[in-house]
């Protein structure tokens, strides 16, 4: 009996730790459970507000990209731009330049206001019209152009020299010494042609140069003016621009398009660079300064 009881005691004093335990950890455990859970939850809010940032910025990121991407872009459109304009300056500095020189080859010296004159000594004689009753009465109320109306830039229908007959010639004092290149001949279209027709124009040409005694002439060219072409038609003179500068020049009209009675001129330009531009230039200075 004693046995048994002892064994009982025994038994009693192993199960206590464990229910005195089981007790504990019963009552703690709603108490280690209730933190973890707090904690889980605030690293997921942690993470989310976290993850929402990084998206955030990764967007931004990615925007930023664009933007430099295109100012990349622009910048070298720019730069191709930048380029393009350099170029455009280069061709137009050297179209100004060849511009420049072709201004100072295409000068007209043939012009009034600028000092051109006629030799009208060496000049054909003006048309008259007294062949013809009907044309006298016509004429009676305005009188025939001058010679020098071929020195003035007006070409309006009728404002032309009629040279008498369908061969003459005009000789221009020019205002300087010159080195010429070209001869241009100007002329009106049929539909404004008083007339209705063109038949007055002249037709061949011949060009000259003469010495400032006006005694020797040299030949510098011959052209066929068509009136089927351009109203304003420029002929190159052959060896241009000459070694050998003159100041007065003379068209030599050969025929026209079929006017047997006049030939209308309505003005002639002579082309080329002036041998002494100084002299010119002074000359023209004490003439403006004296009127």
């Amino acid at each position: 009996m004693a046995l048994q009881k002892k064994r009982f005691l025994k038994v009693v004093f192993l199960l206590l730790p464990v229910a005195l335990a089981g007790v504990y950890c019963g009552t703690s455990l709603p108490a280690w459970t209730m933190p973890a859970k707090g904690l889980r939850e605030e690293l997921t809010r942690v993470s989310a507000a976290d993850l929402k940032t990084l998206r955030h910025s990764s967007a931004l990121l990615a925007e930023q990209t664009q933007k430099m991407q295109l100012l990349l872009e622009e910048v070298a459109q720019l730069r191709a731009e930048l380029s393009s304009v350099k170029e455009v300056q280069k061709v137009n500095q050297a179209a100004s330049e060849m511009a420049s020189e072709v201004y100072v080859q295409m000068s007209d010296w043939a012009l009034k206001s600028s000092g051109a004159t006629i030799d009208v000594q060496r000049t054909s004689e003006t048309y008259s019209c007294k062949e013809n009753w009907g044309c006298r009465v016509l004429w009676f109320f305005r009188t025939a152009n001058p010679p020098d109306t071929i020195l003035q830039p007006d070409v309006s229908p009728g404002n032309c020299w009629p040279l008498q007959g369908h061969q003459g010639q005009v000789v221009i004092r020019l205002p300087a010494q010159v080195h010429l290149t070209a001869v241009t001949v100007q002329h009106i279209a049929k539909e404004v042609s008083p007339s209705g027709t063109v038949i007055s124009a002249p037709r061949d040409v011949a060009v000259f140069g003469v010495d400032a005694d006006r005694e020797e002439e040299t030949l510098l060219g011959t052209f066929t003016y068509n009136v089927a072409k351009e109203l304003i038609q420029t002929f190159p003179l052959k060896n241009a621009p000459l070694p050998r500068a003159f100041s007065y020049v003379k068209l030599l009209v050969k025929s026209n398009w079929g006017n047997p009675a006049y030939t209308c001129i309505y003005r002639v330009q002579v082309h080329g660079k002036m041998a002494n531009q100084k002299a010119w230039t002074e000359t023209r200075g004490k003439e403006e300064g004296q009127t």
